[in-house]
C-alpha cells in the first residue's frame, strides 16, 4: 500500500498549505514561541489534525459531486431566506474577509522582501500584489499550481532548517505537542491565532474545486487523501518549525514580529540563517497572495453559480478586487502585525460556520452516496466545530 504521493500527483493539498503557511502563520507562530517557548505546539498539533480531517471532507465532496463547497452551500439552502443568510455569510466570511487577510499576506511578505534587499518603502508591497495578478491572470491552473508547490518546498527548507539546529530538549518538545495549556488571555488569543491561522476557512472553498481541476472522481479519492495527508503534515512540521525557532532564537532577545527573529538568527546562527528566515517569509507571502484571492473567487463564484474558471469574468473579478484592496491596505502602511493578527483570530471565529456547512454538505446522502460521512468522521469533524466553537466563545467573552 502506497503511503507517499507521487510527485506527479502533488498539487491540491500542496495548494492547502500554501495558502495556510502564510505570513499569518509566521507571525503567530513567532509569537507564540518568542512569548511561550514550545508550551503552545499542542495547539498546532490540533490545527494540523482538524486540517487533515476537514480538508479530506471537502476534497471528497469535491471528488464525489463535481463541485465546490459554494456550490454545495447554494444548493442546500434553497428557501429565499436560508439561501441569503447562507450566501451572505459566505461572501462576508469568504470575498470580503480575504482582502483583510491579503494585506497581511503583502505586507508579511514585504518584510521577507526587507530583510532580504532592504527597504523599499511601500513599493514591496505593490510588487508583490503584481506578481500575484500576473499569475492569476494566465489563467492557467496547473501553472498556478506548480509555482505553489516550489514555494511550499522553499519554506519547509528555509523553516525546517533554522529549527532542526535550535531543537529543544526532547521532552520539552513532547509536553508542548502533548500536554494543552492556556494560562491567561494573552496566550488565548494566540491558541485562536494559531487554530485560524492552520485550520483556514477558505481552504475548504479552494481544495473542494482544486480537486476537481486535477482529478475526474470518486475513484481518485485514495490518490488525493494521500496527497492531502502529505502536503498538510509537512506544512504543519514548517508552522511547527517556526515556533521552534522563534522560542530558540528568543533567548538573544525580543522578537515581536517574524522580521525581529530573521534579524535575532543572524549573531546565534550566522548571516545565512537570516537569509533562508527572510527567503521562507517572501515565501510565504507570495504564496497566500495568489491562494487568498483564488480561493476567494472559487467560493463566490461557486455560491453565486458564476463560472468558475480562473479566466472567467466573474472569478477574475473578484480575486481582482481582492488584490487591488489588500494591496492598498499594505502600502498605506498600516501595521503588519496587528493586522495579520487580526485576520487569523477572525478565522478562528468563522471557521465554525464554514466547518458546520461543511459537515451539512458531505451527510447529503442524496449527493453524497456511499461516499457521505460515516458516523466516526461526524464525530471528528463536530468535535472540531466544538472545539473551535468554545475557543471563539471565550475570546468574544475575553474581549468584552
Amino acid at each position: 500500500m502506497k503511503i507517499l504521493p507521487a510527485w506527479r500527483d502533488v498539487g491540491p493539498g500542496a495548494m492547502v498549505a500554501a495558502a495556510f503557511i502564510g505570513p499569518g502563520t509566521v507571525t503567530t507562530a513567532t509569537l507564540a514561541g518568542a512569548g511561550y517557548g514550545v508550551s503552545l505546539l499542542w495547539a498546532l498539533l490540533f490545527s494540523v489534525l482538524a486540517t487533515l480531517a476537514l480538508q479530506e471532507m471537502a476534497a471528497r465532496l469535491g471528488l464525489v459531486t463535481g463541485a465546490g463547497l459554494g456550490e454545495a452551500v447554494r444548493e442546500r439552502f434553497r428557501g429565499p431566506l436560508s439561501r441569503i443568510l447562507a450566501v451572505g455569510l459566505v461572501l462576508s466570511a469568504i470575498a470580503v474577509g480575504n482582502a483583510a487577510f491579503e494585506a497581511g499576506n503583502l505586507a508579511g511578505g514585504a518584510l521577507g522582501a526587507e530583510g532580504l534587499f532592504g527597504s523599499g518603502g511601500r513599493g514591496w508591497p505593490i510588487l508583490l500584489a503584481v506578481l500575484a495578478f500576473g499569475l492569476l491572470w494566465t489563467g492557467r491552473y496547473r501553472v498556478v499550481e506548480r509555482v505553489l508547490i516550489g514555494l511550499v518546498a522553499v519554506m519547509a527548507i528555509a523553516f525546517l532548517s533554522t529549527a532542526v539546529i535550535l531543537a529543544p530538549p526532547p521532552g520539552d518538545l513532547l509536553r508542548g505537542l502533548l500536554v494543552p495549556r492556556i494560562a491567561g488571555g494573552r496566550e488565548l488569543l494566540l491558541v485562536v491565532a494559531l487554530i485560524g491561522t492552520t485550520v483556514v476557512p477558505y481552504n475548504l472553498f479552494l481544495h473542494a474545486t482544486a480537486v476537481g481541476r486535477r482529478w475526474s472522481g470518486p475513484e481518485d479519492l485514495p490518490v488525493a487523501r494521500r496527497e492531502a495527508a502529505f502536503s498538510i503534515l509537512l506544512g504543519g512540521l514548517v508552522s511547527i518549525a517556526v515556533v521552534i525557532t522563534a522560542a530558540g532564537a528568543s533567548v538573544g532577545g525580543e522578537i515581536r514580529n517574524a522580521a525581529d527573529m530573521a534579524v535575532q538568527l543572524e549573531p546565534l546562527l550566522g548571516g545565512w540563517a537570516r537569509v533562508f528566515f527572510s527567503v521562507g517569509l517572501l515565501a510565504a507571502g507570495l504564496s497566500s497572495a495568489v491562494t487568498a484571492p483564488l480561493a476567494a473567487a472559487y467560493a463566490t463564484t461557486g455560491t453565486l453559480g458564476w463560472d468558475a474558471s480562473i479566466r472567467g469574468k466573474g472569478a477574475r473579478a473578484v480575486w481582482g478586487v481582492v488584490l487591488v484592496v489588500g494591496a492598498l491596505f499594505a502600502a498605506v502602511g498600516l501595521r503588519p502585525v496587528p493586522l495579520i493578527l487580526f485576520a487569523q483570530v477572525a478565522n478562528g471565529l468563522l471557521l465554525p460556520a464554514v466547518a458546520v456547512f461543511l459537515l451539512l454538505a458531505v451527510n447529503d446522502r442524496a449527493r453524497m452516496g456511499r461516499w457521505a460521512n460515516a458516523r466516526w468522521m461526524n464525530v471528528i469533524g463536530s468535535g472540531v466545530v466544538l472545539v473551535v466553537l468554545g475557543l471563539a466563545f471565550t475570546t468574544v467573552l475575553r474581549i468584552l
